[in-house]
């Protein structure tokens, strides 16, 4: 059974002596740190005070050199196929139906999307992301899965105010490895604004790299956030989250949290 190593949970990765310590264990990984470290510092310098702008611009890098690693599947697309599809399980166990209407959250090129679109009913996938560029890869990978019968719509964002959708209309929401790359006023406008478009009895489920020490950041791209930190930022905006220990158990380095409407009064 999988779980997170406490140990892993106290490191702060941005620290200079973390970072030492790493390099000794893994020597051939220094180079390509170095590169991306000096990317990361041109792309921040270019897009400061945007980061969805910056992030843009790093999807944009790393969909150029394999759109597969681009979401975080590695070069191997064994991989690719392996996260989507424990993506997919994990949501049809907690009750994912052909009827529900689903709302991605940085869709990607539908590394699990395709799986959810291919069980969901025609029109009840909506996918969206701030890279134009994954979006295109998107839609290859919805050509090649022969899915366009199920008319998933895709389209690009510059926010997640979620203006452009409709009240109370999706009964999932789901980001994976969004807010794990996004400063906490992204996540505060995130969750500012899903209530308004999650149906009643609806829930949005999202990961996020966790940490039991001190919160931090390593370069402008990977964020770590403590669970009450994020538990706190839903309940000011009148919304109830949940850690979902049975995601913990799964092979995957993130956590997960359910965020949904407070039960109406009465209920138990």
């Amino acid at each position: 059974m999988h779980r997170t190593p406490p140990s892993r949970l106290s490191r702060n990765r941005s620290r200079l002596g973390h970072k030492v310590r790493y390099a000794l264990r893994h020597p051939r990984r220094v180079l390509p740190y170095l590169r991306r470290a000096g990317r990361d510092g041109w792309l921040w310098f270019r897009h400061r005070g945007s980061h969805v702008a910056y992030y843009r611009a790093v999807m944009a890098s790393d969909t150029a050199r394999s759109p597969e690693a681009a979401v975080g599947g590695g070069p191997s697309h064994d991989r690719w196929l392996a996260i989507g599809q424990l993506q997919f399980d994990y949501l049809v166990r907690h009750g994912l139906k052909p009827q529900d209407r689903m709302l991605e959250i940085g869709c990607g090129n539908l590394r699990a999307g395709w799986r959810f679109i291919e069980h969901l009913e025609p029109g009840h996938y909506v996918g969206i992301d701030i890279s134009p560029d994954i979006l295109i890869e998107a839609k290859k990978t919805l050509v090649h899965y022969g899915l366009q019968d199920k008319m998933p719509y895709l389209t690009p964002v510059d926010n997640l105010t979620l203006d452009f959708l409709p009240d109370a209309w999706f009964t999932v929401v789901h980001a994976h490895s969004v807010f794990s790359h996004s400063p906490l006023n992204v996540i505060d406008e995130c969750l500012s604004h899903v209530g308004r478009v999650l149906a009643p009895g609806g829930f949005f489920d999202f990961t996020y790299d966790r940490t039991e020490g001190g919160e931090h950041r390593v370069l402008g791209e990977d964020f770590y956030y403590r669970t009450e930190t994020l538990i706190a930022l839903a309940e000011k905006h009148g919304l109830v989250a949940g850690f979902m220990d049975d995601w913990e158990r799964l092979p995957h380095g993130q956590s997960k949290l359910r965020v949904t409407h407070p039960a109406p009064e009465g209920d138990s």
